[in-house]
């Protein structure tokens, strides 16, 4: 295992593969080395890019050390590139999406690059209710780790009440309860975005290019989220995958990121 100290002392997990420009791939919700979308875009990327994929403070082989802060999240990220050698490109998925937008206010980021983060900014779904933040905390205070990752899948993400019950019988579900407790990490990182109102110039200092990534068969309302980021950065391209959803392809994607940070 190889890891990186980040500002407050938190042993942060990484892997790096390939040769080249270096990448770091953020992830979203719950994912880790070894159960994350990011490991097989790594192996895709790796022949054009040095790419570090790492577990987020909390989740896998990295420490924890509390109280959760989403600075700490990107001083996790300066640790990545300072380890790359300074500076690097960055991908964040989903929530890691959210993470990567932050830490490219601050940290040297030549290029940024996201998919699909999950800002509500219209009445194409229904907004995560105004308690969901402090009713989340509490089931995994009483221990009810699985009521937090029903909780998530329901509101947060918006998935029936009938897909998650047959989750649950699924072997993986037994992963998801495992890191419940990182949930409000990711929380904190778009609950401010997710009121089903316009989305504020929230992030001027992002003014590096960035290529903004949804997919075609995505659900309207993330959809139009990332739209509606794609207008308010400083300098962002906007790009479709057709025919991928929030669960995107790595083949479908490898080749749009190749593209924009190698042009």
């Amino acid at each position: 295992m190889t890891t990186t100290t980040s500002a407050d002392g938190t042993e942060i997990a990484y892997t790096r593969a390939g040769s080249g420009p270096a990448l770091v791939l953020v992830d979203g919700a719950m994912c880790y080395r070894g159960s994350s979308p990011n490991d097989p875009l790594a192996k895709e990327l790796a022949a054009h890019f040095t790419v570090y994929t790492y577990d987020r403070r909390g989740r896998g082989e990295s420490g924890d050390t509390g109280p959760y802060t989403v600075e700490r999240e990107v001083e996790d990220v300066a640790a990545l590139i300072k380890e790359a050698g300074g500076e690097a490109f960055l991908f964040g998925i989903s929530s890691g999406a959210a993470l990567a937008l932050e830490a490219a206010r601050s940290l040297p980021v030549p290029k940024l690059a996201v998919y699909e983060p999950p800002f509500i900014v219209d009445g194409t779904r229904p907004r995560v209710p105004a308690d969901y933040a402090t009713r989340l905390d509490q089931a995994l205070k009483e221990g009810k780790r699985g009521k937090a990752v029903k909780m998530f899948m329901t509101e947060g993400v918006g998935l029936s009440s009938a897909t998650v019950a047959m989750m649950r019988i699924m072997p993986f579900w037994s992963k998801l309860k495992r890191v419940a407790h990182t949930i409000p990490y990711d929380t904190a990182m778009v609950i401010d975005h997710q009121a089903g109102e316009p989305l504020p110039a929230a992030w001027p200092e992002v003014k590096v290019p960035a290529l903004v990534i949804d997919g075609g068969r995505s659900p309207d309302w993330m959809r139009s989220g990332v739209a509606s980021l794609a207008k308010v950065l400083p300098s962002a391209e906007y790009r479709t995958l057709p025919g991928q959803t929030h669960i995107v392809k790595a083949p479908a994607l490898a080749p749009v990121l190749k593209e924009f940070f190698l042009a």
